[in-house]
């Protein structure tokens, strides 16, 4: 599979190739807060599958590191992962779905002291609720941002406090939904120098709001939540 994805307009309208129905989803039984972590108190020997999808028209940027929180969120019926959907405005990413997250800021030397205040300052989940459990490898964009995802427990009940400059909305979808792969897509497009591939995990469940919609995982979100069922599947 490609790893350098080209900026996309409307990524909903690329062809979908296949779903990765031969891959198991886990099981409830390894999704719960107990095992996983375990899982990254004594990680596997193991590789992520994606490293990142730079090398593409943004290549020249001077590359800039960054940290998400991947929030996993302990509810009755499982745990969630807490998404964000970024406005349309937005130079990077616009209207995409994301973790809370951003660029270090100068003084900041653990991915861990971002992601906790990219949450705060962005969707206003405070640092009382959450539980570091570890991080996955770092993910390098087509925007050239080097990701570092934090992975953390989170404890309701909490509030959250929208800031509407850069996010439009939170939500969450079951983490087991995300870790099924059957219901990761593979996305092919042609460019004038070679095939590329990237994937999708398409949700539909309520909003903020408690209506129904669609919301389109795609990009580098997708592939770091791919990279985590391939840590937690090792």
């Amino acid at each position: 599979m490609s790893r350098r994805p080209t900026l996309i307009r409307d990524p909903r309208a690329v062809p979908v190739a296949s779903a990765d129905h031969h891959l198991p989803a886990l099981t409830s039984d390894r999704l719960t807060p107990a095992q996983i972590k375990a899982r990254f108190a004594a990680p596997p020997d193991w590789q992520p599958e994606f490293r990142g999808d730079g090398g593409g028209p943004l290549a020249e940027r001077v590359p800039a590191a960054a940290a998400v929180l991947v929030a996993l969120v302990a509810r009755e019926d499982g745990l969630h992962v807490l998404l964000t959907r970024r406005t349309d405005h937005l130079r990077d990413h616009a209207g995409q779905i994301s973790f809370p997250g951003g660029r270090v800021d100068p003084g900041e030397v653990d991915p861990v002291v971002t992601a906790l205040r990219e949450a705060r300052e962005e969707i206003g989940l405070a640092a009382r609720h959450i539980e570091v459990i570890g991080a996955l490898p770092t993910y390098t964009t087509v925007t050239s941002y080097v990701v570092t995802p934090v992975v953390a427990l989170v404890h309701p009940p909490f509030a959250l406090e929208i800031e509407g400059g850069e996010v439009a909305e939170a939500f969450e979808v079951p983490l087991a939904f995300l870790m099924a792969p059957a219901h990761h897509q593979v996305h092919v497009f042609d460019t004038p120098d070679e095939r590329r591939q990237f994937l999708s995990m398409p949700w539909r469940g309520p909003s903020a709001d408690g209506d129904e919609r669609d919301y389109f995982i795609w990009g580098a979100t997708a592939a770091m939540l791919r990279n985590l069922y391939r840590f937690l599947a090792a």
